[in-house]
């Protein structure tokens, strides 16, 4: 699945450390002109399309074909950046444990000006298709634009690893691509926190909440959180590897990253019940115990109510809970708070931000164990 480091994976990430978006250090504009001037397609030498690109400890179980969007008329023959809208339901996970991204991902999907700063939505497949795409992320202080081609590895025409539930639509894949580009590959996004990828995806700050020791007014703080526009991802905890992918009796996954798209209360039989939205990124298994989707409490619920709530009887993955029980089921809350620059003036956001420069110094600043001082 992915929620939680691989060590492997996280070390890989570590000590890759930043990547430049193309070698030559052009810019995207630069280096999509140069295509269209030319009549030929962008290839990315950074993150070639071969399997240096896919695995950095194994081999491909399976025989990958990288292919275009906009030219491999058996992955699709209309291709759209994004098709209705860029939304949760475009995130079905694939054959790679990154849960912890996709539910980033979907909570981006909430914030429409954090969303547009991480993906530039003046890309198409369109006249000025050169097969290049650009997104932004959050590293070390500054923003980051990374280049990558759109070949992306398929098997029996289909997309291997992240995918929209629109078979033409390839905003999220792309996305994946280029933060996989970030990372160094793909196998790289195998295993990881939720709250690192939503750093990354807004230069906010992170706050984490065992749920069994949070504070009386949790409720309260998650309402703020997602008023504020703060990203929010839940999951539960597993006591050993073989846990992890396990399926409750409640249609819950151990181990796993949901990402939290809502929080609200409903007027059910005389009485106001906290509920909370959850979004499982595989984008289908959902809770079926009391407020799922087709639960019984929905039919004491009017149907205005539930247009308000966008209630629907949908395999989407998404599914509505009782706060409290949310709380028994469980374990860990993950909250990005976004700094001002990535929010909307409002009265409702009131963080600030201050920013101190410095680095470490060998022998004045930087230290190291007792044995080996300034090192």
């Amino acid at each position: 699945c992915g929620s939680g480091c691989s060590p492997g994976a996280c070390h890989h990430r570590m000590t890759q450390g930043l990547v430049l978006h193309t070698l030559s250090g052009k810019a995207y504009e630069e280096l999509k002109q140069e295509c269209l001037h030319r009549g030929v397609l962008f290839e990315d030498l950074d993150f070639p399309a071969s399997d240096s690109s896919l695995f950095f400890s194994e081999k491909p179980p399976i025989p990958f074909i990288w292919k275009r969007p906009g030219v491999s008329i058996t992955l699709c023959s209309h291709p759209k950046f994004i098709l209705g809208g860029a939304t949760r339901t475009d995130i079905c996970q694939g054959d790679l444990g990154d849960c912890w991204l996709l539910a980033a991902i979907a909570s981006l999907t909430l914030n429409e000006k954090t969303l547009a700063r991480v993906v530039p939505l003046d890309q198409n497949f369109g006249p000025d298709y050169a097969g290049i795409f650009h997104f932004q992320f959050w590293q070390h202080n500054e923003w980051l634009d990374v280049v990558i081609d759109d070949r992306l590895p398929t098997f029996n025409g289909r997309l291997v690893f992240l995918h929209s539930a629109e078979r033409n639509e390839f905003w999220s894949a792309l996305l994946e691509k280029a933060y996989a580009k970030l990372n160094s590959s793909y196998e790289a996004l195998k295993g990881g926190s939720t709250i690192e990828a939503m750093e990354d995806f807004t230069g906010g700050v992170g706050e984490m909440y065992e749920v069994k020791k949070a504070p009386d007014n949790f409720y309260e703080i998650l309402e703020k959180a997602l008023k504020r526009c703060s990203m929010v991802g839940c999951s539960i905890d597993t006591s050993s590897a073989a846990e992890s992918e396990a399926k409750t009796p409640f249609g819950l996954i151990k181990g796993h990253a949901y990402s939290v798209t809502g929080i609200d209360e409903v007027s059910y039989r005389g009485r106001q019940v906290q509920l909370i939205r959850i979004r499982n990124p595989w984008g289908q298994v959902e809770w079926n115990g009391p407020w799922s989707d087709n639960s019984p409490e929905w039919h004491s619920v009017s149907p205005s109510e539930q247009r308000r709530l966008s209630q629907a009887a949908r395999d989407d993955g998404e599914f509505w809970m009782k706060f409290e029980d949310f709380k028994v089921h469980f374990d860990k809350v993950e909250i990005c708070n976004l700094t001002p620059d990535a929010l909307d003036d409002s009265a409702v956001h009131k963080w600030e931000v201050t920013i101190h420069q410095g680095s470490w110094v060998r022998g004045s600043t930087a230290g190291g164990c007792r044995n080996f001082l300034g090192e």
